[in-house]
């Protein structure tokens, strides 16, 4: 989405927590050193793609935190638990935290979950300094407005306009949605209803399932977005080098069903789509392997890329950077001066390699590489 005027740096609000609230420590684990987060390996440099330099819409730009509703530690690493941010975000409003002058990794070993009455605006803010790490063990953030035990608060659960969550200036490492079930997909975040966002992050080895046709969303999942309104992806980093990318059975950084996404300013590289035989799946293969970075289906959806890059993506199935199925033949894709290219494997490539789509299917690219 390119402002008037051409592309022009993003703006917004402060992201610097602040002191007051309410202090939130409790039982857990957390490592951290000055130079980077224990067990977490993170790419050296700001989140985002370096090239990418679109104008950011007022919506997607970072929440104002300097009134958090919780601080969660007291200034120690030892502080910054795990249990404490499940608590914190069980509280809803605006979320920092005082972990030391280090980073910091809270350790999770259950995921934190949204209640739907504590909104409207859930705001996590890890200040460039935190890493939230599911351990390899479960998937690290859930919000779903259809819930009941999360608080079913509307009788149009699907189509209502909070909560509005958004994660900036953080790290989601090692998620782990493997063993969901009911609410597949989405390794690190799980978000259905309401609204999402997710501002200048980093999400690195989170995982979902590895086989089986629509599951996916190694990193994010979204669902049911108010009124049709994009989900926003804004100067983040999905992967970003050998070893670090995520994996799941379709769409190795973003899935979803029905939501149509704006990404800005993003690098979505070396994550992978490990299913196999497609959706639906072929006789004998149980399915997936589509949409190496972003995996989109459902009906009436736009894909609208600015100055993102995707690269070293890898399928075994379909569109090894982009997986793009409306049913209804009414979706359509926007790329501007972005790039794509060096993603690996799959096929059905109607107009462009590397992205998979209907025939029918309208694509506008403006200043843009697709090799």
């Amino acid at each position: 989405m390119r402002g008037t005027g051409g592309s022009t740096g993003a703006g917004g609000a402060s992201a610097s927590g602040g002191s007051s609230g309410t202090s939130a420590a409790g039982a857990g684990g957390l490592e951290g050193t000055g130079g980077g987060q224990a067990g977490v390996t993170i790419p050296p440099g700001a989140p985002g793609n370096p090239d990418g330099h679109c104008t950011i819409p007022a919506e997607a730009q970072l929440e104002d935190v300097s009134q958090p509703t919780t601080v969660v530690g007291s200034g120690t690493l030892e502080s910054c638990t795990g249990d404490a941010f499940i608590a914190a975000v069980a509280v809803g409003g605006v979320i920092t935290f005082n972990c030391g002058p280090d980073m910091a990794t809270v350790r999770l070993t259950k995921p934190a979950k949204v209640f739907n009455d504590k909104g409207p605006k859930i705001v996590i803010d890890g200040g460039g300094k935190i890493t939230l790490s599911g351990e390899g063990v479960t998937r690290i953030l859930y919000m779903n407005t259809c819930d009941e035990k999360q608080v079913w608060t509307s009788p149009h659960c699907d189509d209502q306009e909070t909560p509005q969550l958004t994660v900036q200036n953080l790290t989601f490492a090692n998620g782990n949605s493997k063993n969901e079930t009911q609410y597949d997909g989405g390794g690190a975040i799980y978000a259905s209803g309401g609204r999402f966002k997710a501002i200048n992050s980093r999400f690195v080895n989170n995982v979902c399932a590895d086989t089986g046709p629509d599951v996916g969303g190694a990193a994010i999942r979204v669902f049911q977005q108010y009124q049709g309104k994009p989900a926003y992806v804004v100067n983040c980093t999905f992967g970003g080098a050998d070893g670090l990318g995520n994996v799941c059975s379709n769409g190795g950084a973003l899935s979803s069903i029905g939501v149509s996404w704006t990404v800005l300013n993003t690098l979505i590289s070396y994550n992978r789509a490990i299913g196999n035989g497609g959706n639906p799946a072929n006789s004998g293969t149980p399915g997936g392997g589509s949409g190496g970075g972003i995996y989109n289906d459902g009906n009436t959806m736009t894909l609208s890329l600015c100055g993102t890059r995707i690269e070293y993506n890898q399928v075994n199935a379909y569109g090894s950077a982009i997986f793009f199925v409306s049913n209804n033949h009414t979706g359509n894709i926007v790329i501007d001066s972005s790039v794509i290219t060096n993603n690996i494997g799959g096929s059905w490539y109607p107009k462009y390699p590397q992205i998979s789509h209907h025939d029918d299917t309208p694509i506008t690219v403006t200043s843009s590489t697709i090799k």
